[in-house]
Formats: C-alpha cells, structure tokens, sequence
C-alpha cells in the first residue's frame, strides 16, 4: 500500500467521530521553539542576551513588550484565540508563580516552553543562555512526573513543534566552521525532531503539529552575512531550509506508524510566505523584503530597539517586523492558513479539523 494511503486509511481509523464543540477537545496548547513561538521565556532566564523585553515590541497588541518578537501575537495565540482559549504563559514565568505561591497550579490551557535563539541543535547559540528544544522537553516532562499537569489533558491537547531556523543561519556565519557538509547537517537536525516527537508521545501527546520553517534566507538578517545577497533571497540557505522541511514532513507523515493512536501534521509555511512574496498587494504588504523596524540595509543589521533604530509607520504593511521576524499581521495570514487552509498549506488536514476531532487514544 502507499505510503499516503496508508496514512489516509490511517488517519479514517483514529476518527471516532467529529465534535464541533472544539474548545472541549482542545482544552490545552504546548509549545515547543524559538522566537517564533517565545512568550517571554527569555526575559525569566539569567543571563539570556536574546531579549525583545523591550519597546518597541508588542506595541501594536499589547501596547507594551511582553518578550514576543514581534509588534504583537504569533501564531500560536492566534490560534488559541481560533480555539477559545486563553494564550499561553511562557513556562518560568507559571514556573515563578507556582513556586513563590501566587499561583496554586500550573494554568490548564497549555504553557510555552519556547526560547528565542534556541535550535533543534544543543550547541546552537548556547553561549548566549537559550535554552535548547531539548531541555524545553525536560522541563515539560519533569512537570508530567510531578504530576503538575493531568495526563488526559496532555492527551487532549496540540502539540507545536517549530524550530531549526537559528541552526541553519549560523550555518553561514563566517566565524562559525561547520564541520558537517549540509546535507549532513540537516539531517543531524531532523534526528533531533524525530527524537522530541518520539519523546512527547511517551508522555501522551497524540495531537503533534510540526510547522515547517519559512524561507530563512528571506530575512532582512541576511545583510550581516558577508556572503550574502541583498537585492534578493540567499539561496543556499533556503535550498537548506527547503531539505529540512522536506524531512520534517517525512517524519510527520511517519507518526501514525511509529506512534499508534497519534495524529501529526505538518504546517508548511514556507510556502505560504513564499506566496506572500509573490503576490504582496493582495494581502495588504506594502513592503516585503525590508524590516518595519531596525537599521542599515534591509533594516537587517540593527535589532528592533536598539540605539539606532528606526521603525515604520505602518507595521501592517510589512511582511518583517524585525530583522528575523514577521509582524502580526504576516502572522495572522500564516494563522487563518494553518486554522483552516487546503492541503497546499497544511496536512494531511488542517488545524480547525485537528482540533475537532475525538480520537480513540491509545
């Protein structure tokens, strides 16, 4: 049988039936990453030098910086908002609030465990005090043996996985040596991924969604890079980007076999990005290959906020909030695409359809 219908059949088996009460399916969200999906967990780390605590960050939604890198929510809040729950708390800070007695629990609608810096690779920016996706997964699996969160909650709940973008761009940094030819690399990166799904399966996840990087080498960030483009794409990093995510959804579309009674899907935003490129005015960009707010060429070479610094008028405008990151607005597309988007964009089903179904756990 085919590998796609196999995963079809599959996937008919797991469906008990559809619920359109979703927010009872779903009571919860765990996230696993880097700035894309970091609440704040950075400000809570000492010593952590990848910080957005600062304005002019979060000033379009929260109207102050909440340590998202961004003007105001990722993806994953857009998401819990599709859901009807609330957004979740970056881990150390539920973490603080528990321990000083400010908070009897941990909150029920999920937490965030993400880091900005951080890579699928341990050694990735560790000197600057991220922490790892691999101690992202300590942590959360530290709080199922205290039994500071319920297992059935955990099995009701989606899973998002999202890292490998600050792995690939120190690739190309020229003081960093890779000692691994690039195909070599990714796949050591991969292994890592397949290892943290294997890993959150044991402890009861079933519903693991696995986000596909964006075009990386599309960042304004790419004009600190000596052998990089300015007037287009670098287009070595984004034939490593696109390898990546090429095993990423390999990996996905092995979960049912490797992990009876557990759902992946694979969110392919790279495409959706790229689309965005292409057809800018269509979604409202006005600018889609410069930062709202930084400095130098591209807007790449001075992060938001620090001295020097220049921002937009119209951050909704730009596809690039930052030199790495996209605005809200730019995530709020990425969002509705992933909720509710065809098969081009995510699969084998979307995440409203993800969230809605009951499944025979096993």
């Amino acid at each position: 049988m085919e590998k796609k219908n196999f995963y079809t059949t599959h996937l008919l088996i797991l469906l008990v039936l559809i619920n359109l009460s979703s927010s009872l399916n779903v009571p919860a969200i765990f996230i696993f990453g880097d700035s894309v999906f970091d609440a704040g967990n950075n400000h809570f780390i000492k010593n952590c030098s990848v910080q957005a605590d600062f304005p002019p960050y979060g000033s379009t939604f929260f109207h102050h910086p909440t340590g998202r890198f961004t003007d105001g929510r990722t993806v994953a809040d857009f998401i819990s908002q599709f859901i009807g729950i609330g957004l979740q708390q970056p881990y150390l800070e539920a973490q603080i609030a528990v321990m000083n007695g400010s908070s009897k629990e941990y909150p029920s609608n999920g937490l965030n465990f993400a880091s900005a810096g951080s890579g699928v690779l341990q050694g990735t920016n560790k000197d600057w005090g991220v922490l790892p996706i691999q101690e992202q997964l300590r942590q959360f699996k530290t709080l199922i043996e205290q039994k500071a969160i319920n297992r059935s909650v955990v099995e009701r709940s989606l899973f998002f996985l999202e890292s490998g973008s600050n792995d690939i761009f120190n690739y190309f940094l020229p003081l960093d040596t890779p000692k691994l030819d690039p195909d070599t690399y990714v796949e050591a990166m991969v292994k890592e991924v397949t290892n943290l799904t294997d890993q959150i399966y044991k402890v009861g996840a079933r519903r693991i969604v696995v986000f596909s990087l964006g075009p990386v080498g599309c960042v304004p960030a790419r004009a600190l890079l000596p052998a990089a483009p300015i007037k287009r794409c670098y287009g070595k990093m984004n034939a490593m980007v696109k390898k990546y995510n090429k095993g990423l959804e390999s990996l996905v579309n092995d979960i049912p076999t490797r992990h009876p009674g557990a759902i992946g899907v694979y969110g392919a935003v790279y495409d959706t990005v790229q689309h965005l490129r292409a057809a800018p005015t269509r979604y409202g960009f006005s600018n889609v290959s410069s930062a709202c707010c930084g400095d130098g060429p591209l807007g790449g070479e001075v992060q938001c906020g620090k001295e020097g610094y220049k921002i937009c008028q119209n951050p909704q405008g730009f596809l690039f909030w930052d030199y790495f990151h996209p605005t809200q607005h730019t995530y709020e597309i990425i969002s509705k695409t992933l909720w509710e988007g065809k098969k081009s964009r995510i699969r084998p089903i979307n995440l409203k359809t993800l969230t809605n179904l009951t499944l025979a756990l096993v």
